[in-house]
């Protein structure tokens, strides 16, 4: 799939959360990462491991290049002199590739080792005594005759892989922050006080670093015990021209040392081929080979002088710096685009969100208003049930109101001033209740209406509530009905009221 064509609805399922995975790691850009996901078959680790560590080159690959590549001629050509003698042509010259740098996680030296138990120590006494004898007559055979080992290794065609001697300097292992901080302080102790500026942690994470950020990682890996460290290190790295080229922030070197005798130290001069302390090695990101590949750029082994040094160092940095700095030019527009394309969606998502609040009080506001309507529609259609229930209850209640007493035994005479200013004397029965008297006021305006119905029945599921009450003026008194009394009990033969609105807020 090509990166022009990089379409992610072309992707399934799992390959999009592979990639979306891959690229939250990685901070890679999709469409440079999809071919190294194809390359790893769609496994997350392994692609994340590929861009890390670097990516070996592919030996399917490389058969078939070399199939469709026509074979070499054997001898080179050959041109005729006047002599009749022949001479070789030049080659062409190819650039010479360079070898990788891998990433190196140390192994740590302390692991648990096996002890058996009593009883297989006593069954296997007699075969231990066997080798230990058997191995030191090796080795005594070998020091009596030294040139043997060499002349069998020479003879068998094969290279010895030098062997790590057993630590006997009794250091105790720590992991890789604490490995180089202890370095940095011994340094500091041996040497006094320098500019340098060690990198303060592994190499995996100095390696991770210089991948990242597209910097040159210059490796020192030193041997104490070496006859030319001491003057390695006084006359070449802390030099003044080696200190002030490496803290120059435009040559973009992270500085990571570490001694052989530690771990991490050793397996990295191992895997940087290193051959002669001390040693120095300059690792950098190569595009032209892969998109995630680091490689040693340049070794400096054994003793130098300052200026060898630094031209070492000045050679390999011009030989890349152009790659590297169309690579970080090449990054540095992808993160602008991924900046852009997030500075818009947040833009969008802020729109969105305004929008979003904006219907929402626009539907609250609808809402407010039709609970509004409602209430007030409702408020209405009570208030109208309300006239009619009184109406009918004035209509239903003036039915049962007895009519005047003529006689003048037993009778309160009531005199009662209307809220409309008309008196009204009227004489009540004295056993009658209070309640008939306020039932006579608020049925007043309807009982002179003799065409009113007499068959009017009560209203249903409605208490009627007297919106008045009758008070005496002077001294004033108020009479209600509740209690029961009579008219005869609470006003006696005779008297003068008033008839007094009640508020709908009035507390009694």
């Amino acid at each position: 799939m090509a990166s022009s064509d990089f379409n992610p609805s072309q992707l399934s399922e799992s390959q999009q959360e592979a990639l979306g995975t891959y690229t939250a790691v990685t901070n890679q850009e999709p469409a440079a990462a999809i071919p190294l996901l194809e390359r790893s078959q769609w496994n997350v680790q392994i692609a994340i491991a590929k861009f890390f560590d670097g990516e070996a080159p592919d030996p399917i690959e490389e058969a078939r290049a070399s199939l469709a590549t026509p074979p070499a001629p054997s001898q080179s050509s050959r041109q005729e002199t006047l002599m009749n003698g022949f001479s070789r042509s030049s080659r062409p010259q190819h650039r010479s590739r360079l070898d990788p740098a891998p990433r190196i996680v140390p192994q740590p030296d302390n692991q648990n080792v096996y002890r058996p138990s009593f009883l297989l120590t006593v069954l296997f006494t007699p075969f231990n005594l066997l080798y230990r004898l058997l191995s030191g007559s090796l080795r005594l055979f070998t020091s009596l005759f030294p040139f043997l080992p060499r002349l069998l290794s020479g003879s068998a065609g094969g290279r010895v892989q030098p062997r790590r001697p057993r630590d006997t300097t009794g250091r105790k292992p720590l992991n890789p922050r604490d490995t180089a901080a202890r370095f940095a302080r011994e340094f500091e102790e041996e040497y006094g006080q320098h500019d340098l500026k060690f990198f303060e942690n592994g190499y995996a994470q100095a390696y991770d670093l210089a991948k990242k950020d597209l910097r040159f990682l210059l490796v020192v890996i030193l041997s104490p015990e070496h006859d030319d460290t001491s003057t390695f290190i006084q006359g070449t790295l802390l030099s003044p021209e080696v200190v002030s080229y490496i803290n120059d922030p435009q040559n973009k070197i992270i500085l990571w040392a570490g001694s052989v005798q530690d771990s991490e130290a050793y397996q990295v001069s191992t895997a940087l081929n290193c051959s002669k302390f001390p040693f120095a090695a300059l690792v950098a990101h190569t595009p032209e080979d892969s998109p995630t590949s680091m490689s040693t750029i340049t070794r400096i082994s054994g003793l130098v002088t300052a200026s060898a040094f630094v031209s070492r160092l000045q050679t390999a940095i011009s030989r890349h710096s152009a790659a590297l700095e169309r690579a970080r030019a090449s990054r540095n527009e992808q993160q602008a685009t991924r900046n852009l394309r997030e500075e818009q969606n947040s833009a969008y998502e802020r729109s969105l969100a305004q929008d979003r609040e904006r219907a929402r009080q626009r539907r609250e506001e609808e809402e407010a208003r039709s609970r509004a309507e409602r209430e007030a529609k409702a408020k209405a259609e009570a208030a109208e049930q309300e006239t009619r229930n009184r109406e009918q209850w004035k209509l239903w209640r003036a039915q049962s109101i007895p009519p005047e007493p003529t006689s003048s035994d037993d009778v309160t005479r009531v005199s009662i001033r209307m809220t409309s200013g008309e008196r009204v004397v009227r004489k009540f029965r004295a056993e009658a209740d209070m309640e008939e008297l306020y039932a006579f006021v608020e049925c007043y305006d309807i009982l002179p209406n003799q065409q009113s119905p007499s068959n009017v029945a009560e209203p249903s599921n409605y208490e009627h509530l007297y919106r008045f009450r009758l008070v005496s003026p002077m001294p004033r008194t108020i009479y209600d009905f509740v209690g029961g009394d009579t008219v005869g009990s609470k006003i006696g033969r005779s008297g003068n009221l008033l008839v007094e609105p009640i508020d709908d807020d009035y507390d009694t």
